[in-house]
């Protein structure tokens, strides 16, 4: 996989910071530099975590978020957004609000509610301003089957179940969804691109790892790369699809938990 054809293509990452560097801004921003972009941040809080989970959270004060994103944006600019982590109601509607500021930028949204270890990123109260402020803002949300199944209400265990729900969440605003189905049972995984005019669906084998700490931090930054860098929907997503597959499989094993991606696999190639 090579970019070195494509724009730079700069990305505005909101979102938490992961000290294992497997996932959050760590991993976002070795994403949109591995495939040839350029990522600036604004980050909402930092989080104590390794390959066993989250230990500690500590928000940064909304004013100072807003200021970061601010900044990046009167400066440097962006071509596309990506949001992470958010926390609580305050940010996702301090956010909401500097995705109405740069209204022209497309954003991609990726609903995180829960680490790879099982804590809890963002309180039931603030799930419902994921929905009514975030979701109509997305040109593109990325959630997993538990993060779809808690916006819509319905039960995510099958492919149909994958489609109801990607149709349901077009219904509440985005402009494309891609349903991941990495949590759906099954030896193949198949992830689902919805628009208003059509689907697009990526399949594959289940790979047998534990190595997948930050894979919807990774896939939601490969996707704005490629937005950023003036691709087709479908095409950057497809792009992104295949550099999470092979990030996966070139994963470095550490830690002794869910481990990081190996992110740079494509500046050694």
């Amino acid at each position: 996989m090579t970019s070195s054809a494509l724009p730079l293509g700069r990305v505005l990452i909101i979102a938490g910071s992961d000290s294992g560097g497997g996932a959050g801004i760590q991993a976002d921003l070795k994403t949109v530099l591995a495939l040839g972009g350029y990522g600036a941040t604004a980050i909402t809080a930092v989080t104590v975590q390794n390959t066993l989970g989250v230990t500690g959270v500590h928000p940064i004060p909304i004013d100072i978020v807003q200021a970061q994103a601010r900044a990046v944006l009167s400066d440097i600019g962006a071509d596309a957004i990506k949001t992470g982590m958010l926390g609580d109601v305050a940010m996702v509607e301090a956010v909401a609000a500097l995705l109405d500021e740069a209204q022209a930028i497309p954003a991609v949204i990726d609903p995180v509610m829960v680490a790879k270890g099982g804590a809890a990123l963002l309180p039931d109260d603030a799930i419902a301003a994921v929905r009514s402020l975030m979701i109509p803002r997305a040109a593109l949300l990325t959630p997993n089957t538990p993060e779809a199944a808690a916006l819509t209400g319905l039960s995510v265990e099958s492919l149909d179940d994958q489609r109801r729900a990607g149709e349901a969440l077009l219904q509440l605003g985005a402009r494309a969804v891609l349903m991941k189905g990495g949590h759906v049972s099954g030896d193949r995984v198949v992830d689902l691109l919805m628009t208003p005019t059509g689907d697009t669906i990526f399949e594959t084998d289940r790979q047998e790892t534990r190595h997948t700490h930050g894979t919807g931090c990774t896939l939601a930054s490969a996707c704005a790369t490629g937005l950023a860098q003036g691709l087709e929907l479908s095409t950057a997503v497809a792009q992104a699809w295949a550099y999470v597959q092979e990030a996966m499989a070139s994963a470095p094993g550490l830690g002794q938990g869910h481990g990081p991606l190996d992110h740079g696999w494509t500046l050694r190639g």
